[in-house]
């Protein structure tokens, strides 16, 4: 997609699979193909969305273009760094600069440190500024995230879901990354706390400049927070847009789709909307992706055309689009 700003993280050819376990000793081993040949850019000081159903690939591309989970084929330059290119200790380094705020505030801290410290960690880890003014950095950051200082010395069961994804946001802030990916780090929260959360998110981008590849299920979610969104359905992109473009006219079926189904989305509120029918059915399974579109098992409008031949992602100016016949 062209885009105003250069971007900081470009993939071009992600591909990711996972062997699973031999039927038998002289059984052929098959492999759960998680992403499929899928590319994307995330401008400097923008946000690029991720969205899809529960396992079309979104966490495990994100997690793969940071090398937390290992791809089997792909470009991924950062700042124009290969970084599937880098040692282990060079990648370590450039951990610093690219963070990541995880779904579950209650699982992602350690319920045995106290607070400070594990905001502090990062710090230690990657050896940041002054030993001796770290603790200030970090009482600095709790600010940051509208928390107290004196809050440093609890334990993560001393705060609320909200206030433990705040810490969780205030330990990726620490160590000044240009990037930070986002998954679903509202999911687990109430309306109330998400959006305030999601505000916290979009005013730190605009005072530190910060970039987010952030993944949600909820169209709704991702419509207040990035400036693109890329829909993923067992493991590829079928519609990537501008906010704007996506939700004013998706052209997927797959995204309209979602849009009906998003439980975030005002327009499912206004009075007299009348809500299509949605599709019926689960995805194929990974293991036995069809040689067609993979949606038209579920489509409602798919020939057999759409059966017998994999559409290509095309650009066409304002979008991506994989679809023999996209909606006008």
């Amino acid at each position: 997609m062209s885009q105003s700003k250069a971007p900081i993280l470009s993939v071009e050819g992600l591909s990711v699979s996972f062997p699973m376990p031999r039927s038998g000793i002289f059984g052929e081993r098959q492999y759960l193909k998680a992403v499929r040949d899928i590319s994307f850019d995330v401008p400097a000081g923008k946000t690029l969305g991720i969205v899809g159903e529960s396992g079309s690939g979104k966490t495990t591309a994100a997690m793969a273009t940071i090398r937390l989970t290992e791809a089997q084929a792909g470009v991924v330059e950062f700042n124009g760094t290969d970084l599937f290119k880098l040692s282990s200790e060079e990648m370590r380094q450039q951990r610093q600069h690219m963070q990541v705020i995880f779904q579950d505030p209650y699982s992602s801290l350690n319920p045995r440190d106290r607070v400070g410290a594990i905001v502090r960690e990062p710090l230690d880890l990657m050896n940041v500024g002054d030993p001796k003014g770290r603790d200030a950095r970090v009482a600095e950051l709790f600010e940051l995230v509208g928390l107290r200082p004196d809050q440093m010395a609890l334990f993560p069961h001393q705060f609320s879901g909200g206030q433990r994804q705040r810490i969780s946001i205030a330990r990726a802030l620490a160590t000044n990354p240009a990037l930070i990916v986002c998954d679903e780090p509202v999911s687990a929260l109430d309306v109330a706390i998400q959006a305030q959360i999601l505000n916290l998110l979009r005013k730190l981008q605009e005072e530190l400049g910060l970039s987010y590849l952030f993944i949600s299920h909820d169209l709704g979610v991702v419509q207040f927070i990035c400036d693109e969104i890329a829909v993923m359905y067992l493991g590829e992109i079928v519609e990537q847009a501008s906010r704007m473009d996506l939700f004013s006219k998706p052209q997927h079926p797959y995204t309209k789709a979602l849009l009906e189904t998003a439980p975030s989305l005002a327009r499912r509120k206004s009075a007299g909307y009348r809500r299509e029918a949605l599709v019926e059915g689960d995805p194929p399974s990974p293991l036995n992706i069809p040689k067609g579109c993979a949606f038209a098992g579920r489509c409602p409008k798919a020939t057999e055309k759409c059966l017998n031949e994999r559409p290509e992602l095309t650009f066409d100016g304002n979008r991506s689009v994989a679809c023999h016949f996209p909606n006008d």
